[in-house]
């Protein structure tokens, strides 16, 4: 068989295809998709998620003196060096948007991983994509319990879900009766997406072991034009504690049809979300001083650990805001995604599965009140302490748990 000149040279480009995966990835960049909605009422989450992985990304990408995985050093180490960068997709608060851009970001972007959504409604259909595609799926900021419950192996969340966050309202509430404080009936307000009704199952059933009397359980139509007959409804059921599980225009308007119907609740504690958002407080938050609402993030940490006031500063930058609950398990999401690429020392799927798996991040280095950062074999991170915080003065403060706390809590509410 003779070959002449331009046989050898496609012979040469073949071998040169046919490199390991691994080989060819030491001096490429690594790129991983970020899905979260970018237009629509959600539109400011999605604005302000940008700007907490782009913030972990310069992390990763840069040379810093934080003791944080990733941040020493430019790059990936494990894969010679390579940078970060990030592809953007929109779902707008859709599932079946999120599902057709998560296998777009996969067949098209060739991302090696993803992270999302801000809508649980919204990671149930990108993680099922994920798993079809065998692509690792870090759901940063997603509370539904039923997430990780699923079966699914390629699914991972470092953050806390909303069992573990109701527990840290109801240990509250038993430590104020301790004190002599009145807590006996509550109110559950909750949208009625996976979100809504994830947290008022959890409610329920620790109210049922805790012994608190629930009076009244709403769940209303997420983006609701009127909440009047719900509002309603809660002014007649008059509870110690009201108990939204809502999204930021949801939350607006509750406070807002609060105050037309005459309706004062005697406290307020939330399921984050909307009771998280600056928008929500610069819309009503004089309405609302002393709500109180469970998160991951403290910023009163960087009294303790300097480099997460110093991390901030680096988001407040971008975004003119402190990192909050969500922001906050953005840039930790980011993080934790991409110290297991470098441990894995690939982009392929597997490999980076089972780098999450083998994750032990210590709490300290991460900016979070977290003690450790280690999967179950469900994928979830049972070492996400959730805190509460109160919303005094224009800002949040917090005040539990004991360990975490830095102020008493003002109860009953303003």
């Amino acid at each position: 068989m003779i070959l002449n000149r331009r046989d050898v040279l496609l012979g040469g480009a073949a071998s040169v295809a046919l490199l390991p995966l691994a080989a060819r990835a030491q001096t490429a960049e690594v790129v991983i998709g970020v899905i979260y909605p970018l237009s629509g009422a959600s539109a400011q989450i999605g604005v302000d998620a940008q700007k907490a992985f782009e913030t972990a990304a310069d992390l990763i990408n840069k040379n810093y003196d934080f003791d944080l995985p990733l941040a020493k050093g430019e790059g990936l180490s494990g894969l010679g060096g390579a940078k970060v960068r990030l592809v953007f997709a929109d779902h707008q608060a859709d599932p079946q948007k999120g599902r057709a851009e998560a296998e777009r970001l996969i067949t098209q972007d060739k991302v090696c991983a993803i992270v999302g959504t801000y809508q649980s409604s919204v990671a149930v259909t990108v993680s099922q994509i994920c798993e079809r595609y065998q692509i690792p799926f870090i759901s940063a900021d997603n509370s539904s319990p039923s997430l990780h419950r699923r079966g699914l192996k390629f699914y991972f969340r470092a953050a806390p879900h909303d069992e573990m966050f109701s527990t840290a309202m109801f240990d509250f509430f038993d430590a104020q009766k301790k004190k002599g404080q009145k807590i006996e009936t509550l109110a559950l307000f909750h949208e009625d997406t996976i979100f809504g009704t994830d947290s008022s199952n959890a409610q329920l059933k620790l109210a049922a072991e805790r012994g608190y009397k629930v009076v009244a359980d709403i769940k209303y139509r997420a983006n609701s034009p009127s909440l009047t007959a719900e509002v309603q409804q809660l002014k007649a059921a008059d509870a110690d504690v009201l108990m939204p599980s809502s999204y930021t225009t949801d939350g607006i308007l509750l406070i807002k049809t609060m105050g037309e119907l005459g309706y004062k609740a005697k406290n307020i504690v939330a399921q984050d979300a909307g009771f998280s958002e600056k928008a929500l407080y610069d819309a009503v938050g004089d309405k609302i001083p002393g709500v109180i609402s469970r998160g991951s993030f403290s910023l009163d940490l960087a009294a303790k650990r300097p480099m997460v006031g110093k991390i901030n500063d680096m988001y407040k930058a971008r975004s003119g805001k402190d990192f909050n609950d969500y922001s906050s398990r953005q840039f930790m999401g980011l993080i934790v995604m991409a110290d297991a690429i470098n441990r894995a020392k690939s982009i392929d799927g597997e490999k980076i599965r089972e780098a999450l798996v083998a994750t032990d991040m210590p709490g300290e280095q991460t900016i979070m009140p977290w003690s450790r950062v280690k999967f179950d074999e469900m994928g979830q991170n049972n070492f996400a302490d959730p805190v509460l915080l109160q919303y005094n003065g224009g800002k949040f403060v917090t005040i539990a748990p004991p360990q975490a706390a830095v102020a008493e809590a003002v109860w009953p509410m303003k």
